[in-house]
């Protein structure tokens, strides 16, 4: 089946769809929409080249769905690679952008950026917070 005949079959229904206002924009919660947004680009199921970014514990995974798999392959039909983000976020930035642009889908690159850069500061462990700095009389009766 062709993708544009699948996305003509699964864009106005299918169970991965989220619509929250009435007159607002669809969104969709499946695998390999990397702005989950319900449309035919970035469709993670109407279309034969996907690339999904997932978040693992402590690492992030791109899968890349293989040219030549069979469409009832689902598990053996991907390319998977593991980025530790302990090797550096320019080095994930690095492997996101060539996955996307060495010919396989090169018009997803900046959203493929911008789900990697998310994953990265998610995971990042966030700043402590500064102790509170006292003011006013309460900072003239304590310090003197």
């Amino acid at each position: 089946m062709s993708n544009d005949l699948q996305w003509l079959l699964l864009r106005k229904n299918n169970s991965f769809m989220v619509k929250r206002v009435p007159e607002g924009p669809v969104f969709s919660k499946e695998p390999g929409n990397l702005r989950n947004v319900n449309s035919f680009k970035f469709s993670g199921l109407a279309n034969s080249k996907v690339i999904g970014i997932d978040d693992k514990v402590g690492t992030i995974q791109i899968k890349t769905r293989k040219v030549k798999a069979s469409p009832h392959a689902v598990a053996s039909g991907f390319a998977t690679s593991t980025i530790r983000p302990r090797s550096g976020g320019r080095r994930a930035l690095g492997i996101a952008a060539a996955t996307a642009k060495r010919g396989y889908r090169p018009d997803l690159r900046t959203a493929a950026l911008a789900r990697v850069s998310a994953l990265l500061a998610a995971q990042r462990e966030p700043k402590p917070t500064p102790a509170k700095k006292i003011r006013g009389k309460k900072a003239k009766t304590f310090l003197g």
